[in-house]
């Protein structure tokens, strides 16, 4: 019964992984940009969301409907004036400023709000359980599962049945063709950045709410996120929810041997993922 309530558990911590990961996803398959501070910029949101709590009295899930527009606009501002400067041939210059971003991120949460620990409180939600049989299953981890199903559902319907989702592919394939139909792509990557902020939001809540966090938490976030990537396959954003459910499975598994273990037993399943399926267990086929 154990190995099955971790199965359980795990399944719905790669829930979470899966958000960390659909923005990242997204960038990488739009700009083949792999964002260094994508975490810190969950953390971020998490500390906007702690902000707006504070001023507004609203319940953290509520205050989504502020933090997802601040940090859209955010990631957009980003990507119009700074990062689009850095595109091209060469991959480094915008994994470096990306790198800068990170810095300044974790340097500044520390200036404003100490090192101290902080989250959110979701109130009886956080201790509320769904019983199943001799199982009892947190509701916020379901809810945080059933989140990343949507989110991830409405980035496919996004990315696959919308004219920006062909403007976004367009964008990816073949950027200079797609400037020679007038396609700004300068534009449509800061829409895809926004779209990831977005997530990134949703995320960062979620993250407030389910653990504590502080200004350097970010870099643990950005790993998880990359790892579920990866396993999952590159460009394939339900992929992206698998592979954070292997990384979720692996990561209870191993608590169930030793707590020590926990951690390090999802970085061996990534490892062997990256050595015996380089392009991940469900790559997007081109």
């Amino acid at each position: 019964m154990n190995l099955i309530d971790a199965a359980i558990q795990g399944i719905l911590l790669g829930g979470l992984y899966a958000l960390f990961a659909a923005g990242l996803s997204l960038i990488f398959g739009v700009m083949r940009l792999v964002n260094i501070a994508h975490g810190d910029f969950i953390v971020l949101a998490a500390y906007v969301a702690l902000v707006v709590v504070q001023a507004t009295g609203l319940h953290p899930f509520a205050a989504v409907i502020i933090v997802a527009p601040v940090m859209a606009g955010i990631g957009y501002l980003l990507q119009r004036f700074v990062i689009n400067r850095t595109l091209g041939p060469d991959l480094l210059p915008p994994i470096l400023v990306t790198f800068g971003f990170a810095v300044i991120i974790q340097n500044s949460l520390l200036g404003l709000f100490s090192n101290d620990a902080r989250r959110l409180s979701a109130g009886a939600i956080e201790t509320m359980s769904v019983s199943a049989g001799s199982l009892a299953v947190g509701l916020l981890p379901l809810l945080t599962f059933a989140v990343a199903v949507v989110v991830i559902g409405l980035l496919e319907l996004v990315f696959f049945r919308t004219a920006i989702g062909r403007a976004f592919r367009a964008t990816s394939d073949d950027p200079e063709t797609a400037r020679s139909i007038g396609v700004s792509t300068r534009h449509v990557a800061a829409l895809a950045m926004a779209l990831s902020f977005a997530v990134i939001a949703v995320a960062g809540i979620l993250l407030a709410a389910r653990s504590n966090f502080d200004p350097f938490a970010g870099p643990a976030r950005l790993i998880f996120g990359f790892e579920a990537v990866i396993i999952g396959g590159l460009g394939n954003l339900w992929g992206t929810l698998a592979g954070g459910i292997v990384l979720g499975v692996a990561q209870t598994f191993g608590a169930q041997i030793s707590p020590a273990f926990q951690i390090l037993a999802g970085h061996l399943v990534f490892f062997a993922v990256l050595a015996f399926r380089p392009r991940g267990l469900f790559p997007r086929m081109d």
